[in-house]
C-alpha cells in the first residue's frame, strides 16, 4: 500500500492551529516536531541524558512541523485537496503562524513501518551470546541465543553500553544468581543473565512501556514470571518501590546514565549480598572519573573498567569490611 506523507511547517504558536484545522477535516494521528518543546524536554530531564546527538539538534533547529499520512488513493488525494484549501484560508487569516508550507512525499508501508528492522541483524557478543532479533532466523551453534524485539524501549545489544554489559555478564554469571536490573528497558540484560544461568531476576524501569517489552521478550526466550519479575517505579524517589526491591542480590545491573549512577551509588551496598557484584554502564567519556569517584567513595572496589567507543562500564564489589 502506498501512502502520502505530508508535512506542514509552522511555528510554535501555529502547531495548535494546524492540528485543529486537520482535526476538523477528520485527519488525526499526527506527529509533532517542535524545537521549543524539544529544548524544554532537555532542560527538565537532565538526569536521563548525558549528551544530545548533534544531527538531532541540527534537525530540530527552528523546526515546528506537523506530519500526517493519507492513503495514496482517490479518497486520500481528495482529503489532501481539502487540507490544501483549508490551509490556504488559514494563511490568509493569520500572518503569525510561520510559513504554513505544505510538502509531500510518496511512501510505501515498508518505508515507514518496517525498514528500521533492516538495521538489526543477529549479533555475536562476547564469547557466548548471540542476540537474535525476533524477525530474524539464525543458527546459534555453540552460543547462547537471546531473542529480542526492542519495541519502543532502549536495549537491542547494538549500543556500546549494552555490549559492554553483556560481555561482562559472561564472566559474572556462574549459575543460580539473584539479579536486579535497574533501568531494564527491553529487559535485555535481565534476560541475558537468565539465559546464561542466573536463577531469578527483578527488572525495574521508570517507563511503563518497559513492562510490556520485557515481558514479551521474556516470552520469546521461554522465560516465565517465576524467573523474571518486572516492576515499574523509581528506586531513588519512591520508598515503596525501594521496599519492594529490597536487597540481597548477587548481581545488580544499571545501564543508565552517569547522574543516575552517581545518585544510586550510596544505595548499592544495601542492595547487594556480601560478595555481590555491581555492574554499571551508560557512562560517557568525560564522566567516567566522576562516576568512579562516587563508587569508591561509597565503599565499592572497582574490579574492572572497560571502554567501547567512548562509553565506560564498571564492575564493582563491596570493598568495606563491616
Amino acid at each position: 500500500m502506498h501512502w502520502l506523507e505530508i508535512h506542514i511547517d509552522t511555528n510554535h504558536a501555529g502547531l495548535e492551529e494546524v492540528q485543529a484545522l486537520l482535526s476538523s477535516l477528520d485527519v488525526d494521528g499526527v506527529m509533532i516536531e517542535d524545537e521549543e518543546e524539544f529544548r524544554d524536554f532537555l532542560e527538565n530531564n537532565h538526569d536521563y541524558w548525558d549528551y544530545v546527538d548533534e544531527d538531532l539538534e541540527r534537525r530540530m533547529a527552528g523546526r515546528s512541523r506537523v506530519t500526517f499520512y493519507l492513503e495514496a488513493n482517490e479518497s486520500g488525494f481528495a482529503r489532501l485537496g481539502e487540507v490544501r484549501i483549508a490551509l490556504q484560508g488559514l494563511k490568509q487569516d493569520r500572518r503569525d503562524l510561520g510559513s504554513l508550507l505544505m510538502t509531500l512525499e510518496d511512501v510505501q508501508d515498508a518505508d515507514w513501518e518496517n525498514n528500521w528492522k533492516q538495521y538489526y541483524k543477529p549479533m555475536e557478543i562476547g564469547r557466548r551470546l548471540l542476540v537474535i532479533p525476533q524477525w530474524e532466523e539464525a543458527d546459534p551453534g555453540d552460543r547462547v541465543p537471546l531473542h529480542l524485539d526492542p519495541g519502543l524501549t532502549f536495549g537491542t545489544g547494538s549500543h556500546a553500553t549494552t555490549r559492554l554489559c553483556l560481555t561482562a555478564l559472561e564472566n559474572l554469571v556462574h549459575g543460580g544468581e539473584r539479579v536486579l536490573d535497574l533501568g531494564c528497558g527491553s529487559g535485555i540484560l535481565s534476560l541475558a543473565a537468565l539465559r546464561l544461568g542466573a536463577g531469578t531476576a527483578l527488572a525495574v524501569d521508570i517507563d511503563d512501556k518497559c513492562r510490556t517489552a520485557a515481558r514479551e521478550n521474556a516470552g520469546l526466550n521461554s522465560i516465565g514470571p517465576d524467573r523474571l519479575d518486572i516492576l515499574v517505579g523509581n528506586l531513588l524517589t519512591d520508598e515503596t518501590v525501594a521496599e519492594r526491591i529490597g536487597g540481597g542480590y548477587d548481581l545488580v545491573l544499571a545501564n543508565i546514565v552517569a547522574d543516575v549512577i552517581i545518585a544510586l551509588a550510596p544505595r548499592v551496598r544495601g542492595l547487594l549480598n556480601p560478595g555481590g557484584t555491581f555492574l554499571c554502564s551508560g557512562v560517557i567519556e568525560g564522566r567516567a572519573g566522576e562516576v568512579a569517584d562516587a563508587l569508591t567513595a561509597n565503599g565499592l572496589d572497582i574490579l574492572d573498567r572497560q571502554e567501547d567507543n567512548g562509553w565506560y562500564a564498571f564492575t564493582c564489589r563491596d570493598g568495606r569490611k563491616d
